[in-house]
């Protein structure tokens, strides 16, 4: 079989973060959400529950049990949720001291997501109003002491991901990247610098990745700085290396037929190529939110393995037909019990979305 790069997004939140202690006040993360999981609707898939227990996500002993379970059903790369709010990290225990100390001795990799979002109340599961807490816009002044971090901690490290020796840096919200630098044109300087300073450093560069979505409804506050009709034309000027997406969600919405809304991401890849000129293909397993909304009664039914399965084929297929293309796949999640995305063996499916990854990719 062919070599294939599948990479998983990880959601760091399984553990301790004294950051969030006053929402998750057991002191394990956003596992206290998760217990409290209650079926909503007929037919809801609630609770969700881990096979392989509550862990804690920033034990290394952890960790390199997911490894190897990644590594024995095909998925050799994983991508961290990374946040950066109010000048310090957040939610970044479990690479620090989980993910990184556990791929030592393995050749499985992993890169950096910039979640650059607001930071807001949806993580307190008893409110459904959310409040913005810290702003996901940086500055100059506050991104170059930012980046810097970045090179030292984790673009060095042997076990980063990298693209023709280049270390790939996905962003989550490019709109709001513009926004907090102020200018179109800023944010074009400000990748010149982040791609010279790797270099400066002893890097052969730097691959900057966006992330692509159809609907940029989430963004709608850095309009006055990026119209919504020009986010790809400026996708063009930023001259992103590649793009890949990061759920389902935010081409096809929050509810519906799995099979459909899968259908409706699919029809966007095309698109996707043509702004961005280099397309991974993306894989979402699915979509429920409720467990941070109490009042929510909608999500996205029929997901299922043997649907996953079909949707990592027609992936499979995307990429055989570029054979020119770095051979890589992302894949929401490795485990997002939150959104109802998780490749972690759960009670209802045990391992077969992992087997379905297996599957495809060996």
């Amino acid at each position: 079989m062919s070599h294939y790069d599948v990479a998983a997004y990880i959601w760091p939140s399984y553990h301790y973060e004294p950051r969030m202690e006053h929402w998750w006040p057991e002191k394990d993360g956003e596992w206290y959400t998760v217990r409290r999981g209650t079926p909503r609707f007929p037919g809801h898939d609630m609770p969700r529950i881990p096979l392989l227990g509550y862990q804690d996500e920033a034990d290394p002993l952890v960790m390199r049990q997911h490894v190897d379970l990644a590594r024995a059903h095909g998925i050799n790369t994983f991508i961290m949720d990374w946040y950066w709010y109010d000048e310090q990290a957040c939610f970044e225990r479990q690479l620090n001291d989980g993910l990184i100390p556990a791929l030592e001795g393995t050749d499985t990799k992993f890169y950096l997501m910039w979640a650059n979002h607001p930071a807001t109340s949806l993580w307190n599961m008893h409110v459904d109003e959310h409040e913005e807490l810290w702003t996901g816009r940086v500055s100059r002044e506050v991104l170059e002491p930012m980046f810097d971090r970045i090179i030292e901690n984790y673009f060095k490290i042997d076990s980063y991901y990298c693209i023709d020796g280049k270390p790939v840096f996905s962003i989550f919200m490019y709109p709001e990247f513009i926004a907090g630098l102020g200018s179109e044109e800023a944010a074009v300087e400000a990748f010149a610098w982040m791609r010279q300073r790797c270099v400066d450093k002893g890097l052969p560069g730097l691959h900057i990745q966006a992330i692509a979505r159809a609907d940029h409804s989430v963004v709608q506050e850095a309009v006055d700085v990026l119209p919504i009709s020009n986010v790809y034309q400026t996708a063009r000027a930023l001259n992103f290396d590649s793009a890949t997406s990061y759920q389902y969600c935010m081409e096809s919405g929050s509810e519906g037929d799995y099979v459909q809304w899968a259908q409706k991401s699919f029809s966007c890849w095309d698109y996707f190529e043509k702004a961005y000129n280099i397309y991974f293909p993306h894989v979402s397993i699915g979509w429920d939110n409720t467990h941070r909304h109490p009042s929510m009664k909608t999500a996205v039914m029929g997901s299922t393995p043997d649907a996953f399965e079909a949707c990592l084929w027609r992936a499979r297929q995307f990429m055989d037909e570029r054979p020119d293309q770095v051979p890589l796949l992302t894949i929401n999640s490795w485990n997002e019990w939150t959104e109802g995305s998780y490749l972690l063996p759960d009670m209802r499916w045990g391992y077969r979305y992992l087997q379905a990854v297996r599957n495809v990719f060996g």
